[in-house]
């Protein structure tokens, strides 16, 4: 979660719970060996590293990278494991997350090339992924602190530069729809006042399960259809990518 986003909640959104699971997936499957180190860039509160280190090799370190990270977040008790910084870590990873990041980055073309790339370790792995589709970009976005919505092309332009890309495709079809009424609306009547964000989660466990298990179909539909020619288009694009070999 965005640390812009966080709220005093017991209950994480489905959307938060669905998009851990398949990213977990995505990362088992394009690296059968565990990672022994991890580095999450823009990282947030932690919770989708707290997830990931359950799937790491025994002893596995990930480092939180977020440069919001306030000294109660630096002071605050993790898992063993798990540190947190406000500075770039100085060390390669053979694994590099940067989930919903990109975007928060006013020139991504250079934060891709001095930042990220340097990063990842030679034959290591980077996972990424973006809001898609720039005509859907709204006030939401706004409040989120986003620059921009991607293309496919567009994302996979800016990795191709440094990175092979290996394994990529889109994500959560099922609310594209309603996003795409929600901006259409908004052409209609645009808000007033500061746009803010709306992230907690306190719905029933009838109607929480409900969207977790829909939620959970629409990702493996993301996977079951990445790399193919056609594929539903959704909320995200992902990407799975390699160092390019000088």
């Amino acid at each position: 979660m965005d640390l812009r986003e966080r709220r005093e909640q017991s209950n994480r959104h489905p959307w938060e719970v669905a998009r851990s699971r398949f990213f977990r997936r995505v990362i088992a499957e394009a690296s059968p060996t565990p990672p022994r180190s991890v580095i999450d860039v823009g990282s947030g509160d932690g919770w989708f590293a707290e997830q990931l280190l359950a799937d790491l090799a025994p002893g596995a370190t990930i480092d939180c990278w977020d440069i919001h990270y306030t000294a109660d977040d630096l002071a605050a008790p993790l898992a063993t494991g798990i540190r947190r910084t406000v500075t770039r870590p100085a060390a390669q990873a053979p694994l590099v997350t940067a989930l919903d990041v990109i975007e928060h980055v006013d020139d991504d073309a250079a934060f891709v090339a001095d930042t990220i790339a340097p990063l990842v370790a030679p034959g290591g792995l980077l996972v990424v992924s973006v809001p898609a589709h720039p005509r859907l970009f709204t006030s939401h976005d706004v409040a989120l602190g986003h620059y921009r919505r991607y293309t496919r092309s567009g994302l996979h332009s800016l990795l191709g530069a440094h990175f092979e890309i290996v394994r990529s495709g889109s994500l959560f079809t099922s609310l594209l729809i309603p996003r795409t009424a929600s901006a259409g609306l908004e052409k209609l009547r645009p808000p007033t006042g500061t746009p803010t964000i709306e992230s907690a989660w306190s719905h029933g466990r009838g109607i929480t399960r409900l969207i977790t298990s829909t939620l959970e179909l629409d990702t493996r539909l993301g996977l079951a259809t990445a790399n193919r020619r056609w594929r539903p288009a959704g909320l995200s694009e992902w990407a799975v990518c390699r160092p390019r070999v000088a």
